[in-house]
């Protein structure tokens, strides 16, 4: 009887081996014949090597579940399952090239914000030489930041009005206050910083340029003896003259297009 056991096992394995060497590479790594579909075994090789050299979409259909596939591989006497998640994102340069979506700017689109730009600085250095007797400074390197945002991004979250005075006037106000706590040196301004930026987040009012503010005071010394009314001034009254300059010049890109 064992005997007997022993040659229908020996038999049987010898014609699965003969099956399986006798069946196509590419046909056993292809869709199981249980498939629905029911392709002949040519069309499987085919359909398998263009997939796997990506000529074929792998995108599931609409309604097809949450976003995975699976395939199947047949491997000697098993089926593998192999699972492909189609959440996973392909890495993408398309952060480092120009937005498609919207149109080459015109000529008046890029002259009209460069020259409100001139104007401000030269309406600044104006305020200067009135305010040099009190060694006071309009032009600073934020407002220059203030003038990208409202002349090209006028529609931007950090042009909103809200949050450009808010940071102005908060994040201005944390850079003395930690100058006053700390002095000079590195703590006072990685302090300043990080409470500027929970600052914005807190009140919503996010606007990138002022949170160079604090920095610049705890840098500057001629601006030491401001003390709390950096809050204001140069910062937030420099803003204000800004936004007049921004109304000019959205009213002469809407109406004075060439």
């Amino acid at each position: 009887m064992g005997m007997q056991l022993k040659v229908n096992c020996d038999y049987l394995l010898r014609q699965r081996s003969d099956l399986a060497g006798r069946r196509p590479f590419l046909t056993r790594l292809g869709p199981s014949p249980s498939s629905p579909s029911q392709r002949s075994p040519q069309l499987n090789a085919r359909h398998w090597v263009e997939r796997t050299l990506g000529l074929v979409s792998n995108r599931p259909a609409a309604g097809g579940g949450a976003g995975s596939r699976r395939r199947r591989r047949r491997s000697g006497r098993s089926d593998v399952a192999v699972a492909a998640s189609g959440n996973a994102a392909a890495p993408s340069w398309d952060s480092w090239k120009p937005d498609r979506a919207s149109s080459a700017p015109s000529l008046s689109d890029i002259a009209w914000p460069a020259a409100g730009a001139f104007a401000a600085m030269a309406i600044f250095q104006k305020m200067d030489q009135i305010l040099a007797p009190k060694g006071i400074s309009m032009t600073i390197a934020p407002l220059g930041a203030v003038c990208a945002v409202l002349f090209t991004a006028p529609s931007s979250p950090a042009a909103r009005k809200y949050n450009m005075f808010t940071a102005q006037i908060g994040c201005a106000a944390i850079g003395v206050l930690a100058f006053s706590m700390f002095g000079p040196g590195w703590l006072a301004r990685s302090t300043a910083l990080a409470a500027s930026i929970a600052f914005m987040i807190y009140t919503r009012s996010t606007h990138p340029p002022a949170a160079s503010l604090p920095i610049l005071f705890i840098d500057t010394a001629k601006l030491h003896h401001l003390k709390f009314w950096y809050a204001i001034f140069p910062g937030a009254t420099g803003c204000i003259v800004l936004c007049l300059i921004q109304e000019m010049v959205c009213f002469l890109k809407e109406n004075a297009k060439f």
